[in-house]
């Protein structure tokens, strides 16, 4: 049986120096000289992303958590319309079951057109939508969660790769 060297998470930024051991050649600038037509990738802090040209990862990301936030801002005023305003509630959820909430914004803008009632429920819920987002949503958490879910989720992808090739070896 051969023996290989597998390197654990930890012993990566000995391979792969942190970002403060690199010097930034344009600090207003991350990959390179504004205006040039290719990115200089030899002093960027961070990394290139290939076919996000219409938008940064960042940008994506910030799309889907509006739509996020629209979700819920649908939830938080349908509960509350629940308690205290059944027929409004029932008018949201028979909307609802007619237009897609994929697109938060396309969402709002058709309630708010389909009449003076719905008109109101759409205000509603981009002011819940707009708290929710500046105030209630823990940016700081989200972050911890992603980030432990991708180290958690590349641990366990690695073990079950090591465990795999480990038991074909041994079987040889």
């Amino acid at each position: 049986m051969e023996s290989s060297a597998i390197l654990t998470p930890s012993q990566l930024p000995y391979l792969f120096p942190s970002k403060s051991n690199r010097k930034k050649a344009y600090p207003s600038w991350p990959c390179g000289k504004p205006g040039t037509s290719r990115p200089t990738r030899l002093h960027c802090q961070k990394m290139y992303v290939p076919g996000f040209g219409e938008a940064s990862p960042e940008a994506k990301g910030a799309q889907n958590l509006h739509n996020f936030f629209t979700y819920i801002a649908v939830r938080i005023v349908a509960a509350q319309l629940q308690s205290y305003n059944t027929e409004a509630y029932k008018e949201l959820m028979e909307f609802m079951d007619r237009h897609s909430l994929n697109d938060g914004d396309k969402f709002c803008a058709i309630l708010m057109r389909e009449s003076s009632r719905h008109k109101g429920l759409a205000l509603r819920i981009l002011e819940v939508r707009s708290a929710y987002c500046k105030n209630d949503f823990e940016w700081d958490n989200l972050k911890r969660v992603a980030v432990k879910m991708v180290d958690d989720s590349n641990t366990s992808i690695m073990r079950d790769y090591v465990l795999e090739t480990s038991q074909a070896e041994s079987e040889k």
